[in-house]
């Protein structure tokens, strides 16, 4: 009976052994790729408040047609501006990375948040028209073909020339986002040291590693006097960045 005992003891602990010995080695060998950041990531900045505070700032001060701040980002969705982040480790939790914006992205995000606005003003203007007893056709082709003929130019273009910006200025993402340096990182916690000539600064982040997927949350950097900061979780994909 005691050896019937002794050889179930003996079972049991070998198999917590093994048990241990197997989660160690998903510590060891899994989480360690996970912890390695190399790679060319890619994320998109989202520009939908933006957009669609400024739009509406500026439908209130020529009093517009009332309309709320959901009804504009109903219209402003899939405005971002990409976001490519270089990191390449040279040692078991530190490396160097770079951080850049393409403007060419970004002049594709402008253009795009002028024409979904044109879409919401041409609805607003076609409550404006049906108001003040237009009874003439009041479709996306009549409405372009009347504002055209107002403003000698088509909606994006009329409002891309009287309205203020709708994004944040490049300048001001590229002060933000822009740069190069070292970087740490343990715990999932990532530190960036940008080095941009006299300016150096520390930005401080959690990450997720999860294959080719990284996310990058809670900045708690200060950044310089005046640009834009990103509120929300950046999602990276890993790819191969446009040189």
């Amino acid at each position: 009976m005691r050896k019937i005992i002794r050889n179930t003891v003996f079972v049991i602990l070998i198999s917590i052994l093994i048990i241990f010995a197997l989660f160690f080695a998903y510590l060891r060998f899994y989480r360690a790729n996970d912890a390695n950041l190399t790679g060319e990531w890619t994320a998109g900045l989202d520009m939908t408040q933006q957009a669609s505070a400024a739009a509406l700032g500026w439908l209130q001060e020529i009093e517009a047609v009332p309309i709320s701040m959901q009804e504009i980002e109903a219209h402003m969705q899939g405005l971002t501006v990409e976001l490519h982040l270089t990191l390449t480790q040279t040692d078991r939790s530190a490396g160097v990375f770079d951080s850049r914006i393409l403007p060419e992205s970004y002049t594709a995000c402008s253009q795009a948040a002028y024409e979904a606005f044109a879409a919401a003003f041409q609805e607003m203007l076609a409550q404006r028209l049906h108001m003040a007893g237009y009874t003439g056709e009041l479709d996306t082709d009549a409405l372009e073909a009347l504002v055209v003929e107002t403003f000698g130019m088509s909606t994006p273009s009329y409002l891309a020339s009287c309205v203020p910006d709708l994004l944040p200025p490049l300048e001001q993402l590229q002060a933000q986002y822009d740069g190069s340096g070292s970087y740490e990182s343990a715990d999932d916690i990532l530190t960036r040291q940008f080095d941009n000539g006299q300016l150096v600064r520390t930005k401080t982040e959690r990450y997720i590693r999860k294959d080719s997927t990284l996310i990058i949350i809670e900045e708690t950097d200060s950044p310089p006097f005046g640009s834009y900061t990103e509120h929300y979780p950046l999602l990276y994909t890993l790819g191969t960045v446009e040189k």
